[in-house]
């Protein structure tokens, strides 16, 4: 698989773009993208490809700057021969490309759980939104953990979007926000040390992080460096995961909370062969959902592609309304009117190894809802009450 802008493949390939980043703000999450799309490409190859023609990624670092994820793609549509690009993961990158996509009627594939409020039909949206991840997190840290909120957020649409879903959500079943604080999305450590010294002043029940990257990592550490305790009050997130907690140092980040549909602990027969393979190719890197849902889609991208024997964006998209494939996190598809992914939402703590137990799962899968139009509790159960 090359890694650089050149030809990847034989000349009678399926062309592809591959657009994470490895480096800057964001590219250690990146990273995992990237990685869960190298595998499930060369599973596909390794199988003989779709129709006896091998996937040919053209692969670019846009290294987190905005800029370079619009002329990249640009420059993957234009001069590349490429309709299908599998990237972004910040919401500031997908806008970033998006006009660029839809002007060339491509196909952007983009497996960040993000804050919803969009659609395009040139974009699968294969990560969770609002009503199933944020939704399952407020309703359970009220009912297990307390009342009283702190949200801290990098300073762009995401943390935003995110943190304003969770003030609706608790102040609307008797929770309340003691403080609501946005960062640079590389802050410094004397933002930080800013922060934790709030959260020992005000002492809410749990802190809800919309930090990302670098920052994100850094305050973990500061968190408990500062004596602040999980067991007491935890930092609740979307976002992290097994990779990241490695990084941090798996003991900072024991008894934190998260919300995701993959977790590397499911005990299921596909994480199961998806682990045996992660690990014959990466080592002991650990996987995670950023590398998972960018694995998954590719193969999704694939059952598409065996049906149609075409890049055309409509053709495409028109297939994944057949296509089911039985994912590492359980049953995955497409909502035909959203191109939003049908999840099954999870509550995991983060364990002293860095790997996190489920401790709670919807006991069914739930549909995408980006724009909300259902919004409240009534519309999932915890254990059978609400909280």
């Amino acid at each position: 698989m090359s890694l650089s802008g050149e030809r990847a493949g034989a000349d009678e390939g399926w062309r592809i773009g591959v657009l994470y980043s490895r480096a800057g703000v964001t590219g250690a999450t990146e990273s995992e993208h990237f990685f869960g799309t190298v595998l499930a490409i060369e599973e596909i190859n390794a199988a003989g490809g779709i129709g006896g023609r091998l996937l040919d990624p053209v692969v670019y670092d846009p290294k987190s700057d905005a800029d370079e994820y619009r002329r990249l793609a640009n420059r993957l549509l234009q001069e590349d021969d490429v309709n299908v690009i599998f990237g972004c993961s910040t919401s500031s990158s997908r806008k970033a490309v998006l006009p660029v996509i839809e002007r060339n009627n491509a196909l952007l594939w983009y497996c960040s759980i993000y804050e919803g409020f969009e659609y395009s039909p040139n974009v699968i949206y294969t990560g969770a939104v609002p009503n199933q991840n944020s939704m399952q997190l407020a309703a359970w840290l009220l009912r297990h953990v307390g009342q009283r909120f702190f949200l801290v957020g990098a300073d762009y649409v995401y943390p935003r979007e995110s943190n304003r879903i969770m003030r609706d959500i608790v102040e609307d079943h008797g929770g309340e926000i003691v403080e609501e604080i946005y960062l640079p999305s590389d802050a410094d450590p004397a933002a930080l040390e800013s922060v934790v010294r709030e959260i020992h002043a005000v002492a809410p029940d749990v802190v809800f992080s919309t930090l990302i990257g670098r920052a994100a990592r850094a305050f973990y550490r500061l968190y408990r460096e500062s004596g602040l305790d999980p067991a007491r009050v935890p930092i609740a997130s979307l976002t992290m995961t097994e990779g990241e907690t490695r990084i941090i140092g798996p003991q900072m980040c024991d008894g934190h909370i998260v919300s995701a549909t993959y977790l590397n602990t499911l005990d299921n027969d596909s994480n199961r062969r998806f682990l045996d393979s992660w690990r014959a190719r990466f080592g002991e890197q650990p996987a995670s959902m950023w590398s998972e849902m960018a694995y998954n889609q590719v193969h999704l991208f694939a059952e598409a592609l065996r049906r149609t024997h075409s890049l055309d964006t409509a053709r495409l998209v028109d297939a994944l309304r057949d296509v089911e494939i039985d994912s590492p996190e359980g049953p995955l598809r497409i909502d035909p009117g959203n191109n939003h992914a049908i999840l099954t939402p999870r509550i995991a703590v983060c364990r002293a190894d860095g790997a996190f137990d489920v401790v709670w799962e919807s006991g069914a899968v739930v549909k995408p809802d980006p724009y909300l139009t259902a919004y409240g509790f009534g519309q999932f159960w915890l254990d059978g009450e609400r909280p």
